[in-house]
């Protein structure tokens, strides 16, 4: 499973653009081929706003005092594969 926050503070790209290149440049460093990715989870959060932050790491905190626009990435084991209606 991946997942991708772009933390930003002007001017993000619609979040279905965000996922592709991430998956593609973690092609050979994380997986072989981003087919082995079965879940994603894609979001954009504005620096402006209030956050609300839980389980933070020290690197995000540390991204987050920064104030400036990044990406975090999150690359886990994917849930129980079930479908619910």
């Amino acid at each position: 499973m991946v997942t991708v926050t772009h933390f930003f503070d002007r001017g993000a790209p619609d979040v279905d653009n965000i996922p592709k290149l991430i998956l593609d440049a973690l092609k050979g460093l994380v997986y072989s081929d981003d087919s082995q990715v079965t879940d994603m989870l894609c979001r954009k959060r504005n620096l402006n706003a209030i956050l609300r932050v839980q389980s933070s790491s020290l690197v995000l905190n540390e991204a987050l005092a920064q104030g400036r626009a990044f990406l975090h990435v999150v690359v886990d084991n994917a849930p129980i594969q079930e479908v619910i209606s």
